[in-house]
């Protein structure tokens, strides 16, 4: 039996990504968690429940059978459908600002559109590496997928995740071989639905109007973006050093969560940041180049999958805290407080680390693991 050996290059950056987002969650929350709950560990304490679970998680599945894994390709969806309509069940259902994006029993709560980015996937991996998806007909179903997902979401309302979803499917499509002239006819209805949505809540209306000149609203729309720049621009090359952030004061809403980044730019600065990209970086690139070694399509879709979504959500988190689009709630992977998100995100890292074995394996792996 050939024992596997997973990609240490990957693993670490992973790993390093996590522990740096217990330290600054807990920077960023220390203050409001003691003002509200009377322990600054309060959210740290959470997280790293998340981290212990999902890190044992991340270990296992990079020991299961990517065949039995590929078989989950059905049930994932019709799970991850029942979840999102749970989203909307009154006694299961938990709001928050407006939006009912979470579900909870007792004690147990969880977010269900991030079980349903990966869920997506899956389902892509499998089935275009069945068909032939440069035929229009074979394209439907992921896009008929696709649209039911980002209809659910948006109904909670979720803008941020409909976008991630949206962008995965694009993905996707393009990695299954999909002609351009499909692409075009699917993108102008997405061009057009995104001004209808954004006029359907007047709060995005409003997000648009700050992002393009957030000090005319400083104490409204424009003020979260208006803290996340002074958290950032305050951090200047080397930071205000670890745990010395003032805009997590109850300045900068959410700050632990889909605002870390402004904290982690403020405490670090520049070089903080610079460093947070490459470790971001190094995942994308590991992923993608576990989809380019990989010797069937089904694995080389799934790698490239699990790497878009990496790439797509930390990218729009990037954009929203330094204001170049609009702001919207996403959190980072790896790094934002959130336990459905950092459990899910390893699990993925699971995935990708087991195929990273495959790939290892039937290259005899020396000269690939090394280069």
């Amino acid at each position: 039996m050939i024992k596997k050996r997973i990609d240490c290059v990957l693993l670490s950056a992973v790993l390093v990504l996590v522990v740096l987002g217990l330290v600054f969650v807990y920077s960023a929350s220390m203050y409001s968690a003691e003002l509200t709950y009377g322990n600054k560990y309060f959210f740290l304490f959470k997280q790293l429940i998340g981290a212990i679970i999902g890190i044992v998680v991340m270990l296992l599945v990079t020991r299961i059978s990517i065949d039995f894994i590929k078989k989950l390709w059905i049930a994932g969806v019709a799970v991850s459908v029942v979840l999102l309509v749970l989203v909307f069940v009154p006694g299961i259902s938990i709001e928050n600002y407006g939006a009912k994006r979470w579900i909870g029993f007792g004690s147990f709560s969880m977010q269900p559109s991030e079980i349903a980015k990966f869920a997506y996937v899956l389902f892509c991996a499998v089935y275009m590496s069945k068909t032939d998806t440069a035929k229009l007909r074979y394209c439907l179903l992921p896009i008929g997928i696709g649209i039911v997902f980002c209809g659910l979401i948006i109904a909670e309302p979720n803008m941020s995740i409909t976008m991630c979803m949206a962008m995965l499917m694009i993905i996707m499509l393009y990695l299954g071989g999909m002609k351009w002239k499909y692409f075009l006819l699917m993108l102008i209805p997405i061009a057009l639905a995104v001004p209808v949505l954004i006029f359907l809540e007047p709060y995005r209306l409003q997000r648009l109007l700050a992002f393009l000149d957030p000090w005319a609203s400083p104490k409204d729309e424009g003020y979260q973006l208006i803290q996340s720049l002074y958290a950032l621009g305050g951090g200047g090359w080397f930071g205000v050093g670890l745990f010395n952030s003032r805009q997590k004061y109850r300045f900068l809403p959410f700050a632990e969560s889909d605002f870390v980044f402004s904290v982690i730019g403020e405490e670090t600065g520049l070089f903080g940041c610079l460093f947070i990209f490459v470790l971001y970086l190094i995942v994308i690139l590991r992923g993608v180049r576990i989809a380019v070694n990989s010797q069937d399509k089904f694995s080389c879709y799934l790698a490239g999958g699990i790497s878009a979504v990496v790439a797509v959500q930390s990218l729009l988190n990037f954009a929203v805290v330094t204001g170049s689009i609009p702001p919207t709630g996403l959190p980072l992977p790896f790094i934002s407080y959130g336990g459905t998100s950092l459990v899910v995100f390893l699990t993925a890292m699971g995935v990708l680390l087991n195929l990273s074995a495959n790939v290892y394996q039937n290259n005899l792996g020396v000269k690939w693991w090394i280069t």
